[in-house]
C-alpha cells in the first residue's frame, strides 16, 4: 500500500506543478499582449476596458485552477487510485500479463 501512496503523491505534485505553470503561463501571456497591444487601443476607455476584461479572465481562470486543486487535494485517492489501477492493467495487458 506504501507503494501506491507514493505513486498517488507524486501525480498528484506533478498534476498541481502544471496546474501552477499553466496559471503563471496565462497570466504571463495576457500582460505580454496588453504590453503589445496597448498601443493598439485608439481610447483611453478603451484600454481601461481592455484591462478589465483582461483581469477578470485572469481571475476567474485562477480561481477555477484553484478550485480544481481543491477537489483534486480532496479525492486525490480514488481519482489517482483509478488511474494507477488502469495503468498497470494497460501495462499488464501489453506486456502479455494479467494482474
Amino acid at each position: 500500500m506504501g507503494d501506491l501512496n507514493q505513486r498517488i503523491e507524486a501525480m498528484h505534485k506533478r498534476d498541481v506543478l502544471v496546474a501552477w505553470a499553466f496559471v503563471v503561463g496565462l497570466w504571463f501571456a495576457v500582460i505580454f499582449v496588453a504590453i503589445a497591444t496597448w498601443d493598439l487601443a485608439p481610447t483611453g476607455g478603451a484600454r481601461t476596458l481592455l484591462l478589465i476584461g483582461g483581469a477578470i479572465v485572469l481571475i476567474f481562470n485562477t480561481a477555477a485552477i484553484l478550485a480544481m486543486l481543491r477537489h483534486y487535494r480532496e479525492d486525490r485517492d480514488f481519482m489517482y487510485g483509478l488511474d494507477i489501477r488502469f495503468q498497470d492493467e494497460a501495462r499488464g495487458m501489453k506486456t502479455g500479463g494479467k494482474r
